[in-house]
């Protein structure tokens, strides 16, 4: 009998969004007959660890990334903390070289781990950012990029190709010395029809302080808000935790299926505006409101960009007032989304 093929699997530690878009791939290739190792760090690893408890799981060095609570600081505090970045790329590097030794790994597939590759079996990078934007320094942030993507076999950018896709110019240049594959947006969820028993699902994840700052905020904000509010913090931990403060129901954490079943049953989505959320929005055809992380001009681009196209408003953390949602009537929400490539196909690789 042929053996199963051995795929490690890593997720960047920056909030939860690396670890829940690699849901379905991992899904993908349990159902194809693969073995998979998990690997990350922190509240990643034990998302992933809770949705696979029977899968082995490694622990991998932390970036420890953190952000400034003064925006436009963030830039200066990421390059001051470069070398603290590249120690820890090379801590990946070996300890990814320890695990192809000790577990005769035939693939890996890493989210935005950079160190997480091998000029030994097939390497996926997994990104949406062929572009990183960074201001007046984007030709460099995306230079730099470009140079780790070229230890990969292969580059998957979760978006579709053409015009209408949701990454924008993130997602989309040419990158000739790279083999890119647009797989379609990744999302673990499934859209189903539901009466609204929310008002308002907030939404929370990202580093700190930032994520904190947020929270204290809206808690004090929606106290003004009428409607029937779903409170998810985004703070991963043992165990899980549900408070009410008058009209707001407040969880600690969601994973998986209660998780999917409180989005399709809310009539908004609070949150931020990162990439993964984006993917699991539409897939799901919400209407939402964002605000962008403080000084992460990813989130920023991609908020004006969906305002711009009329589909979700936004505002910046300073500016939110609750009476901000009133603005959603206006827009689309998500909308006509579109089936993604046959994945199955992409394990051809390995």
């Amino acid at each position: 009998m042929k053996e199963k093929k051995r795929i490690l699997v890593a997720a960047l530690h920056w909030g939860l969004g690396h670890a829940t878009r690699c849901i379905p791939i991992i899904q993908l290739l349990l159902k194809n007959n693969f073995e998979v190792i998990l690997a990350s760090d922190g509240a990643a690893l034990l998302l992933l660890q809770k949705e696979f408890p029977e899968l082995e799981s490694i622990q991998l060095p932390s970036y420890n990334i953190s952000y400034s609570k003064h925006p436009k600081f963030l830039k200066w505090k990421l390059l001051l903390e470069a070398p603290k970045f590249f120690r820890t790329l090379k801590a990946e590097e070996k300890a990814t070289a320890a695990i192809m030794e000790s577990h005769k790994v035939d693939g890996i597939i890493s989210d935005n781990r950079f160190g997480v590759y091998s000029d030994k079996v097939p390497s996926v990078f997994i990104t949406h950012q062929l572009q990183v934007l960074s201001g007046n320094t984007t030709w460099l942030s995306t230079k730099m990029h470009q140079m780790i993507l070229k230890k990969f076999t292969e580059c998957w950018v979760p978006d579709y190709q053409g015009s209408s896709n949701l990454s924008g110019k993130l997602g989309h240049v040419e990158l000739p010395e790279t083999p890119i594959k647009y797989i379609g947006p990744l999302s673990r969820f499934s859209k189903k029809e539901k009466e609204p028993l929310y008002d308002v699902l907030v939404l929370l994840s990202g580093p700190e302080p930032q994520r904190s700052l947020l929270e204290e905020k809206l808690l004090v904000e929606l106290k003004n808000f009428s409607g029937k509010t779903l409170f998810v913090r985004g703070v991963l931990e043992k165990k899980q935790t549900i408070t009410q403060k008058e009209h707001i129901r407040i969880y600690n954490f969601m994973h998986g299926q209660e998780l999917e079943e409180s989005i399709n049953a809310s009539a908004l989505v609070l949150s931020r505006s990162g990439y993964t959320t984006i993917m699991d929005l539409a897939k799901l055809e919400k209407k939402a409101f964002f605000i962008p992380t403080p000084g992460q001009m990813e989130q920023e681009y991609l908020a004006k960009r969906l305002d711009a196209l009329g589909m979700i408003p936004f505002c910046t953390q300073n500016a939110f007032r609750v009476t901000q949602l009133e603005r959603v009537r206006d827009y689309t929400g998500f909308t006509d989304y579109k089936n993604a490539n046959n994945l199955e196909d992409l394990l051809s690789l390995f």
